[in-house]
């Protein structure tokens, strides 16, 4: 939430506990449902691993929030991936690998990307 506030976002909390989001933004007029997931967890080397998934286990339907915003704590980095990229062929995504260093690294356009929460376009290409 501070990182947001930063980043020139209006950061609040659902007050019941009911929402499906962990915090909402706001960014002149334009709100946004912002589930938050932090990991410590590495697999294979350098690749960070964690679930994306709500209560009891269960992914996130389309619409119940807009963004995951994802945070590596031992590098410190934060990747703010819509929710429509989180969609497999399968369905939800429920777990969310991601390897920084990789030069094959699926979710580079996602790093940083707090314009996104802002509402504009991609500012560089992955």
């Amino acid at each position: 939430m501070a990182r947001a506030a930063r980043e020139g976002l209006l950061v609040s909390r659902p007050f019941s506990g009911s929402a499906r989001y962990d915090v909402g933004v706001e960014y002149r007029g334009l709100h946004m449902r912002v589930q938050v997931k932090s990991t410590l967890y590495r697999r294979r080397g350098e690749s960070y691993s964690l679930n994306v998934m709500g209560p009891k286990r269960q992914p996130y339907a389309e619409g119940e929030i807009d963004f995951l915003a994802v945070y590596l704590i031992p590098i410190e980095q934060w990747y703010i991936v819509p929710q429509a990229s989180l969609r497999t062929r399968r369905g939800p995504m429920c777990t969310f690998h991601i390897t920084p260093e990789s030069k094959r690294q699926k979710w580079v356009e996602y790093r940083e990307a707090w314009h996104l929460l802002r509402g504009e376009r991609s500012s560089h290409k992955g």
